[in-house]
């Protein structure tokens, strides 16, 4: 199981990011995908969950109305697009693999398969 995390960079406050998440060597029908982020000397912070199919979504309150996660399972893919972004989003991005978004994804003892980060840094 390998997920690889792309798409961050530098952008000004307001702007906007899109995140990728590629899965490979499984089925993305059947595993929950979160997205998690950590700042220097901040704990990993639950940022996302999309279940398999139906793809239930679920947000930390800190990104809702923001930020919007899909999939795509014909490309094993998972998206994080990013919206309306703050200096406080500055972290590294990465995806993770689970069984489903239990209580809302934000656990992150849950996750068994994880991709590298991804940096994200928004300057006001």
């Amino acid at each position: 199981v390998q997920l690889q995390a792309s798409g961050g960079g530098l952008v000004q406050a307001g702007g906007s990011l899109k995140l990728s998440c590629v899965v490979s060597r499984f089925t993305l029908d059947y595993y929950a995908i979160g997205w998690f982020r950590q700042a220097p000397g901040k704990e990993r912070e639950g940022v996302s969950c999309i279940s398999g199919s139906p793809g239930k979504t679920y947000y930390a309150d800190s990104v809702k109305g923001r930020f919007t996660i899909s999939r795509v399972n014909a490309k094993n893919t998972v998206y994080l697009q990013m919206n309306s972004l703050k200096p406080e989003d500055t972290a590294v991005y990465h995806c993770a693999a689970t069984a489903s978004c239990v209580l809302g994804g934000g656990i992150s003892t849950q996750y068994v398969h994880w991709g590298q980060g991804t940096q994200v840094t928004v300057s006001s």
